[in-house]
């Protein structure tokens, strides 16, 4: 989830099945609604990510391989949001890694709530 999106964004957008709220999104009670229907919350390292985390939802956050310091370093959890997982670039701050990463990690969160 992303609220902004850059210019060039927009066109390559309509390719893919994604709803846009941003037009809608006035402040962070707008967001939480968004939030609250949502059963993963998919994002990097911004205001979203704080307030799924805050929520109780979950959320996989995408960090650089220098991430803010909030994030603390060398795990995939954070102490602050039970509910958050980590996502971080490795060495080569490739975000393709982590992309593929989150991508086999999202076909495993679906087969498990199909499971359930």
């Amino acid at each position: 989830m992303q609220k902004d999106r850059r210019p060039g964004d927009a066109d390559l957008l309509k390719e893919l099945p994604v709803v846009s709220f941003t037009d809608e999104l006035a402040d962070f009670a707008d967001t939480a609604a968004v939030l609250d229907s949502l059963d993963l919350v998919i994002t990097v390292d911004t205001s979203v990510a704080h307030l799924a985390g805050a929520m109780g939802k979950p959320v996989w956050i995408m960090l650089t391989y220098y991430p803010d310091w909030r994030w603390l370093l060398d795990r995939d959890d954070c102490p602050w949001y039970p509910t958050a997982r980590l996502f971080r670039q490795d060495e080569t701050r490739s975000w393709e890694n982590v992309i593929v990463r989150v991508r086999d990690a999202t076909h495993e969160f679906v087969k498990s709530r199909s499971r359930a």
